[in-house]
């Protein structure tokens, strides 16, 4: 499985965003996009999983495991999200939060899931906390828990370690690029922060030769 980008341009109203784009993210990859706030960097991942303002114009194609997906609506692509903020819902518990991102199924096989994923991420004694009462770090691992429990074929990154402390935000990254390896499917990640570099090998800094 692989999630291919090629953009020939990125408009926005104002201006040209990016040319000239061309990624080959393979399974189990983590891919990184940096540049300056505006180059357009989290307009690449809107695109991919279908969330582009309709007042930015584009031409190229985004296919994941040798399929178009750039037309499919956004139900569709099944193409997970982790942001920088962890964005659970507050009147639900840890496992309702979870269950919501559940694929639809027997009730018994969904609980499951559910906590399988929490111990993926060492989180298995918070099932029924109140998110409120978590810590930040806390709070992250369980939204990385819920993206990946909606059975992604790729997973889109914006930011996700920013607003951790050094530590976490070290536990953190480990804990993602690990999971994204184990469960191999591939990854764009759109971070400031070169310490976020998964593989430099596997790096496009938009600001130098992919905008203008």
């Amino acid at each position: 499985m692989s999630l291919q980008i090629g953009l020939r341009h990125l408009n926005s109203p104002a201006s040209t965003l990016l040319r000239d784009l061309d990624l080959q993210i393979p399974a189990g990859t983590v891919h990184t996009l940096m540049g300056p706030s505006g180059c357009g960097k989290s307009s690449v991942l809107s695109l991919v999983c279908g969330t582009l303002d309709p007042s930015m114009q584009w031409e190229g194609s985004v296919t994941l495991d040798g399929r178009r997906i750039d037309s499919l609506p956004v139900q569709a692509r099944r193409v997970g999200l982790l942001f920088q903020d962890d964005l659970l819902f507050a009147h639900m518990t840890v496992r309702e939060n979870l269950l919501f991102a559940v694929p639809a199924g027997a009730q018994p096989a969904r609980e499951q899931a559910v906590k399988a994923a929490l111990a993926d991420v060492e989180m298995q004694d918070h099932l029924h906390a109140n998110p409120a009462r978590l810590s930040g770090g806390q709070r992250a691992r369980v939204a990385l828990a819920r993206a990946l429990l909606a059975q992604p074929r790729a997973l889109l990154l914006d930011e996700p370690f920013s607003k951790l402390d050094a530590a976490l935000r070290a536990r953190m990254r480990t804990l993602v690029f690990s999971l994204v390896a184990e469960r191999n499917i591939p990854a764009l990640l759109v971070t400031h922060d070169a310490a976020d570099v998964a593989d430099p090998a596997h790096l496009s800094r938009l600001g130098d030769t992919h905008s203008v």
